[in-house]
């Protein structure tokens, strides 16, 4: 009975102790190293430096951020496979890519795979790991000196420390999983990289509530006087993280804090702070290291061509041109950013999506867009992006991102969209899906439709509409709704075909009075492929851009004069690209605006990515009497098609609402004459099943050769 007691006694002792070592990070002794932890990364000066066999050697940061997001799943649920990292992990090294950057802690198989590629790989790969802030405190009525933000950060911090370290068990996502981290990748730890994009907002309300919370000392990090108390709450947050890994595992690595160019710590000119109402600085110079921290600091800043381009928008622009003209605001900002400090600075953000739908655009001409642009620029935009930012010089750069996230969301679509349900399709007009190196295309194997003349896949789709002389086929995906049109004798420099669509089966009008045409049903939408421009436009009850946009664009509210249920006015398809910086509240008389474009336009081109004149941005292809042509599903007006989700009646709900649909109806005429025969198109959607393959971008060759130098 005794040894009975004793054996319970320990066995629960032993439980009590793994749950605090385990759960609640709990150590009692310090490592032996504490007082001289392990260091094989550091800084000296405006370098980075890394000990690899003993052998020390400038670092130069080449790497890709990853997500943890792939189709079909929320990042929440932490669905990407082990199998799945490892090859990535192939692919990245393969790439010419030295560094992978994490926002925050992944699932048990991301440090698995990277623990067993770099145990087994001739040159390693790097990690710098991030600490994530919940946007509900960013924001929210807290400040930086809450209980909700500080703490939690540094809880957050410790969490982090511990999976690096392979010492810790975690409850995640909505599904209680539990993680049980075990694999120590501290060996290939370049750094940690707290924070986010802080909101200014916060930045601003913490350094006026928490005025008198400055000054701060700590065993590693310390305040100049001329911090100022969100800075002071960086340094507590950094000071806590380096203390915990010295004590607890007796190493040291470095540090930077997440910032980005709205918070950034430039003097700018006075037109620039007023125009993009700059209010809020963090200036990690003011947070230096003391001699205990020896790996030492280096500044984090995501730097995007296109935003918030800020010396785009001076009149002057004569002190970033060269010789030729050129005006390059991307890397005279980089050099101010140099300027300003004196540690080594890493782009740790950088990149442009292929999107079909835009953001936002770089004003210097070189397209490097967000959104908007072929695969091809998106590799050749990539390059340039890392040439300026080494001839900047900085210490390095990382792509955002590795892979497209059907996921995301972004400013200018996300209110048409239902974002319960963005995962289960790929929305070709939303720019945050795209700024991957690695494409999700649909598909298990396969494009179902390439749209580049070879009609072959349309064998057995029966018509749509039409005979065999004009007539229409379709059939969709998960990016797009297909369309094959086969006109006898077509020559398209000189024939216009229409294809009116009725979608909703609600409103619509049964004639558009621009091209004098008359449909048997009502329809929504009407394609015009002609000679001279090709567009899709809308029905304008049933165009969203007026029903949601028009008070900031026209400065009129379309719920003042709402168009008539069966209006024949056709708009042109717009999406809403940037704010006016330019008119924006400097001249009372001058209202704030809108910009936009029209989005609703065709391209024509190539749509196959294996052949050598692919377009990405292409929506029809004509061979002959052929014509391939696919429509993305925002286009149409559709919020979820993963279950045949549409628009509702704006009008009636004073804003978007849904309905679903299990048709859509399609006619097609060439010349217009006559009332023009609708026909159904079934429409059953897919849940969550969604199918997709993989494929690298043409960016991922184009870095590979730069790298490779």
């Amino acid at each position: 009975m005794k040894k009975y007691i004793i054996t319970v006694f320990v066995v629960t002792a032993l439980l009590i102790a793994a749950y605090f070592s385990y759960f609640s990070g709990v150590y009692v002794f310090k490592h032996k190293n504490a007082s001289s932890p392990a260091v094989f990364t550091r800084v000296e000066g405006d370098q980075i430096y890394i000990t690899e066999n003993g052998t020390e050697r400038n670092f130069e940061m080449r790497g890709v951020n990853l997500g943890v997001g792939k189709p079909g799943h929320f990042a929440v649920e932490y669905a990407v496979t082990y199998e799945e990292y490892l090859r990535w992990f192939t692919q990245i090294a393969e790439m010419g890519a030295n560094t992978v950057r994490v926002y925050t802690f992944q699932n048990e198989d991301f440090y698995r795979a990277f623990y067993d590629y770099n145990t087994n790989a001739a040159e390693p790969l790097y990690l710098l790991h991030g600490v994530w802030v919940d946007d509900y405190i960013l924001n929210s009525h807290y400040d930086a000196y809450d209980d909700q933000f500080l703490s939690q950060f540094i809880s957050n911090i410790k969490e982090t420390i511990d999976v690096v370290h392979g010492r810790k068990n975690k409850i995640i996502n909505s599904e209680k999983e539990l993680f049980r981290y075990r694999y120590d990748v501290s060996a290939w730890l370049l750094g940690y990289l707290p924070g986010v994009e802080w909101e200014p907002t916060l930045v601003a309300y913490t350094d006026h509530h928490r005025a008198g919370e400055t000054g701060y000392t700590g065993k590693y990090l310390k305040t100049t006087p001329d911090a100022s108390a969100f800075e002071t709450a960086l340094c507590r947050a950094g000071d806590a993280l380096i203390a915990y890994e010295a004590d607890k595992y007796g190493q040291q690595h470095m540090l930077a804090f997440s910032n980005w160019c709205t918070t950034d710590p430039i003097d700018h000119p006075d037109e620039i702070d007023l125009a993009f109402s700059k209010c809020a600085e963090v200036d990690v110079e003011h947070i230096v290291p003391t001699e205990a921290f020896r790996a030492g600091q280096f500044a984090s800043y995501h730097v995007y061509s296109y935003y918030p381009d800020y010396y785009s928008a001076l009149e002057d622009k004569s002190a970033f041109t060269d010789a030729s003209g050129y005006a390059n605001a991307y890397l005279y900002y980089l050099r101010l950013l140099n300027q300003h400090h004196t540690m080594p600075v890493v782009v740790t953000e950088f990149g442009m999506p292929t999107s079909r739908g835009c953001g936002a655009v770089d004003h210097s001409g070189t397209d490097r867009n967000q959104g908007g642009i072929t695969e091809h620029q998106q590799a050749l935009g990539l390059v340039s992006c890392y040439n300026d930012i080494m001839t900047a010089g900085c210490a390095g750069g990382i792509v955002f991102s590795w892979h497209d996230e059907w996921f995301k969301r972004t400013w200018n679509t996300m209110e048409n969209i239902d974002l319960e349900r963005t995962p289960y399709w790929s929305d070709y007009q939303t720019n945050e899906q795209y700024f991957g190196i690695l494409a999700f295309d649909p598909g298990q194997d396969a494009l179902v439709c390439k749209t580049d003349g070879d009609v072959s896949e349309w064998a057995g789709q029966n018509l749509v509409c039409g005979d065999d002389a004009l007539g229409v086929r379709m059939m969709y995906d998960e990016r797009y709704l297909y369309f094959y049109i086969h006109c006898s004798g077509y020559d398209s420099t000189k024939d216009t075909i229409f294809l009116p669509v009725d979608t909703t089966q609600k409103s619509g009008s049964m004639y558009c009075s621009e091209h004098d045409l008359t449909f048997d049903r009502y329809a929504d939408f009407l394609i015009t492929l002609s000679p001279e421009e090709s567009r899709v436009t809308v029905q304008e009850r049933y165009d969203v851009f007026r029903a949601t946009k028009d008070l900031d664009s026209l400065e009129e509210s379309a719920y003042i004069h709402i168009p008539d249920v069966n209006s024949d006015v056709f708009n042109p398809i717009r999406l809403v690209l940037q704010s006016d910086h330019e008119n924006a509240g400097h001249d009372t008389n001058t209202p704030y605006k809108m910009i936009f474009y029209e989005t609703g336009l065709l391209r024509r081109g190539n749509g196959d990515p294996e052949a050598k004149n692919f377009d990405s941005m292409s929506d029809y292809c004509v061979k002959g009497d052929d014509i391939e042509l696919r429509i993305p599903w925002q286009l149409f007006n559709f919020a979820d098609p993963s279950e045949m989700k549409i628009h509702d009646d704006y009008y009636e709900h004073y804003g978007v609402a849904y309905q679903k649909i299990d048709k859509l109806y399609v006619g097609v005429t060439a010349g217009g004459s006559g009332r023009v025969p609708m026909n159904a198109f079934a429409l059953s959607g897919w849940g969550v099943n969604v199918t997709y393959h993989e494929r690298l971008k043409e960016a991922y060759y184009a870095l590979q050769k730069l790298w490779s130098k």
